[in-house]
């Protein structure tokens, strides 16, 4: 059995969570949109993460829509106390399986409801506000309206704590002047490095980092260092990602997500690999060749 208290653990709003937790993302059918093939694996899925010891689930009710916390509330509920379960707001899947911006107070108002419903909570433990941006990538813009609404919703007892996915470092400054923020989502990974100097803003802050698609999401991993460095450690180049990701920063939480067990095992399995510092060395040099300074 794994161990994943190897990976540390990290503040995230008054909870602690262990840093490798699961996103749910991957529970939906095809593009993350109906139904998923096999419902019964997906409740197997959710059911052995949390065996695994997860405590830390990242969802959204527009996954689907609505199917991921469904299914997370059939698999776990009633959850687990040690269990933070965070989701997202700010979006709405079309008919035709589009992903679009909703960011109104009642679009806002009524995904936090819809949330609440769904997972049979009575208040949220982490809502994060997805700008939507350039869809995997940030864009500048003032956040001020729709985090509003979401800090009114906090203050009705709705939401425990909120955090920003898809944001950049001036909207984090603003966020932070009119609610405290505990964590930031977005895309990141070991080639993908434009958060570099954000990731270290937030370890000073002692703000919680959760990269998405950690590895690699929808166009997975490719790198002959980081096939290399597995290859030499008896791992898998996905379990070695994860580990640098864990060796980044200390304030980074990992949600790598899946819809196989034999998936789910591999991932956690990173919390307990090493990683010599020649070869994080070398991992480091894969993202500075691609992003250089």
């Amino acid at each position: 059995m794994t161990d994943l208290s190897a990976a540390g653990e990290f503040r995230l709003g008054d909870r602690t969570v262990n840093r490798l937790g699961y996103g749910a993302m991957q529970l939906a059918g095809p593009g993350v949109f109906g139904p998923p093939k096999d419902r019964n694996a997906a409740l197997a899925v959710l059911r052995q993460a949390i065996a695994s010891g997860v405590n830390h689930i990242d969802t959204s009710d527009f996954y689907g829509p609505h199917v991921t916390n469904q299914i997370i509330h059939e698999a776990l509920h009633p959850y687990p106390d040690d269990l933070v379960i965070v989701t997202k707001v700010g979006a709405l899947r079309g008919e035709d399986a589009s992903w679009n911006p909703a960011m109104t107070p009642a679009e806002l108002t009524r995904a936090v409801h819809d949330n609440l419903r769904h997972l049979s909570l009575d208040v949220l433990d982490v809502v994060n506000l997805r700008i939507m941006g350039q869809v995997h990538g940030p864009s500048e813009g003032s956040i001020e309206a729709p985090l509003t609404v979401l800090a009114e919703l906090q203050r009705q007892g709705l939401i425990r704590h909120l955090g920003l996915s898809n944001v950049t470092s001036t909207q984090l400054k603003q966020a932070r002047g009119i609610v405290d923020i505990v964590c930031i989502q977005n895309n990141y990974s070991l080639v993908h490095r434009h958060d570099d100097a954000l990731i270290d803003e937030l370890t000073a802050l002692g703000i919680a980092y959760v990269p998405f698609f950690p590895l690699g999401g929808f166009t997975p991993l490719q790198s002959k260092t980081l096939s290399d460095v597995a290859k030499s450690l008896d791992a898998t180049p996905m379990q070695v990602a994860l580990t640098w990701l864990l060796r980044r920063a200390p304030n980074i939480l990992l949600i790598p997500g899946t819809s196989s067990l034999d998936h789910l095992r591999e991932n956690l399995a990173a919390a307990q690999l090493a990683l010599p510092e020649g070869m994080l060395a070398l991992l480091n040099d894969v993202g500075k060749a691609r992003h250089p300074a």
